[in-house]
């Protein structure tokens, strides 16, 4: 006698955080890898006050460095400064596609939930950029998020010739937008070129001063007007590149490339190939440009085609860096030995939004002039074993943290407010295989 067959499980119609089941580990893993590369860059140019510091004052602070800083300075060139963040847009990207695969098999729409989720974290980064880090990502992210929902019932082709376009022409476009006049010689255009880079170097000595000296509300109201009056505008330039990077995220998460990834070995091993040739390829000649530069060798005003050349150029690098990071993980994550020390990683990636906020929280409680005031006081080589030690002690928090919690405290935030109710957040609390994705 036959029995009879067992039902397939009901798919939910309901709008609720992801199961156990539909975790990706090496997503989570890529992740925490990310935080960890971005952690290193803001120490690296922010909270060394590197990037507030005049051409004069750079040279002043940073004369003589020692082989271990010089070395640390060109791996920054070539392996860090914007490869981590343009991994961490890219697998933004990516955590939309699982949205929206999710809302398709419950025959819902990704919209609502999307589009709630987006709100509340804009709400939470706007605060963290007036509040505390100017430098903030998640409310750029989260404004920029609503792009995928214009793209996300596009084809694939259309998807990689968008990525494309914003990523390497759209930079190109932007640079001779802004600066067309002077090109064209229009009246005027160069005094007020010069105003503004005047301008601009006023204002990031008054942010240095604010930040190795000030007070917590000095850091505020200074900071805001440094980020309304010239760091928002400068980081307007890069928003066609994050959505691209976001596309190539949503594309990847459709071909589903990291859900069955031992599938698409042979892919990640062209990625690889590829990335890491391109990468290193437009990383150096963006560091040897760099050095011609600082030089003298080259002057800017002789060479006023250069940065419509290296716009695109530089975005190649980073993608390229970040595709062979990508490419690297995937497959040492397919054997059994790197997979068990890669997922020290994945807890960290699972609270990525807690850990990216205590990345800023201690960023400045070690650097600015309220905190322990060390701005401006590591050379290159100890900035980097500053960050990487920080991080160390972000992933005994996550292991610890996620051994008594189903999710971190600011994605317990977004949840609750994004699904209308709040989420149990003690394991043991309901059912062992509920649990939410960063």
């Amino acid at each position: 006698m036959t029995s009879p067959a067992t039902p397939a499980p009901a798919v939910p119609t309901e709008a609720h955080p992801i199961d156990a089941s539909e975790r990706l580990p090496l997503v989570d893993t890529l992740r925490g890898f990310a935080l960890c590369g971005v952690f290193m860059a803001n120490v690296y140019l922010w909270f060394s006050g590197r990037m507030f510091l005049s051409r004069e004052q750079y040279e002043v602070a940073y004369k003589d460095p020692s082989w271990l800083d010089t070395v640390s300075n060109y791996l920054f060139g070539v392996l860090i400064g914007g490869r981590f963040v343009a991994l961490f847009s890219f697998l933004f990207g990516l955590g939309f596609a699982v949205q929206l695969g999710r809302a398709e098999r419950r025959g819902a729409s990704v919209v609502p939930v999307y589009a709630r989720r987006l709100t509340v974290m804009l709400l939470l980064g706007l605060a963290h950029l007036f509040l505390l880090f100017q430098g903030d990502i998640v409310s750029t992210y989260a404004l920029l998020g609503f792009t995928l929902l214009v793209f996300h019932r596009r084809a694939d082709r259309t998807l990689l010739v968008w990525a494309a376009v914003l990523i390497f022409l759209a930079p190109v476009l932007e640079h001779l937008a802004l600066r067309l006049p002077q090109l064209l010689g229009t009246p005027g255009a160069a005094e007020a070129a010069k105003a503004s880079a005047d301008r601009s170097t006023a204002l990031k000595a008054q942010v240095l001063e604010a930040f190795m000296h000030g007070s917590w509300l000095d850091t505020v109201r200074v900071g805001a007007a440094y980020y309304v009056g010239d760091l928002g505008r400068m980081l307007s330039i890069f928003f066609p590149v994050i959505v691209g990077r976001f596309l190539l995220g949503l594309w990847a998460g459709r071909r589903r490339l990291f859900h069955d990834a031992p599938r698409h070995l042979p892919f990640f091993r062209r990625l690889l190939a590829w990335g890491l040739g391109l990468g290193l390829l437009a990383s150096g000649l963006g560091v040897l440009v760099g050095q011609l530069f600082s030089r003298k060798v080259l002057q800017p005003d002789s060479l006023p085609w250069l940065p419509f050349a290296m716009a695109p150029v530089r975005h190649l690098g980073e993608m390229g860096i970040a595709a062979a990071y990508v490419a690297i993980i995937t497959l040492l994550f397919q054997r059994e030995a790197w997979r068990r020390r890669l997922s020290v990683l994945a807890p960290v990636g699972r609270m990525a939004l807690t850990n990216y906020l205590l990345e800023s929280v201690l960023g400045v409680a070690l650097f600015y002039g309220y905190g322990l005031g060390l701005m401006n006081t590591f050379g290159s080589a100890a900035q980097f074993a500053v960050a990487l030690a920080l991080f160390a002690l972000q992933i005994v928090f996550s292991h610890l943290w996620l051994a008594r919690f189903r999710f971190g405290p600011a994605e317990w935030v977004t949840r609750s407010l994004t699904y209308g109710r709040a989420q149990p957040m003690r394991r043991g609390s309901v059912r062992e295989d509920t649990v939410v994705n960063a």
